[in-house]
């Protein structure tokens, strides 16, 4: 991982987790090459460890190769709720929960 090539070192996202992708607004160009270009997505790879589902890759530099940041993204299932995590150097980090139910119950009212 490279701090050279970010403009902030994991960026609080607060819920934006990101599946797939990159977060080019941190991207300030490439510490070894020195161009700011696209970024090339490899070793992507799927496993699941105990229900949670965790997706990892590389962001590397589209000209020299060099290694920008290791990106991972979790999902799990903890009771009525999908939980999501996202951990890169780049993309940054967040944390997000939803409800798999029909209807939200953090959102419900009262009705007493």
């Amino acid at each position: 991982m490279c701090g050279g090539c970010v403009e902030k070192e994991y960026p609080n996202r607060g819920n934006i987790c990101l599946e797939n992708g990159s977060f080019l607004l941190n991207f300030t160009g490439c510490a070894v090459c020195s161009k700011r270009d696209f970024m090339l997505i490899t070793n992507k790879s799927l496993k699941e460890e105990d229900g949670e589902e965790i997706v990892t890759y590389d962001h590397l530099c589209k000209n020299c190769h060099h290694v920008i940041a290791r990106h991972e993204y979790t999902i799990s299932i903890m009771d009525e709720f999908q939980e999501y995590t996202m951990l890169c150097l780049l993309c940054g980090k967040a944390e997000d929960t939803i409800s798999i139910l029909p209807s939200d119950p953090r959102q419900m009212t009262l009705l007493f």
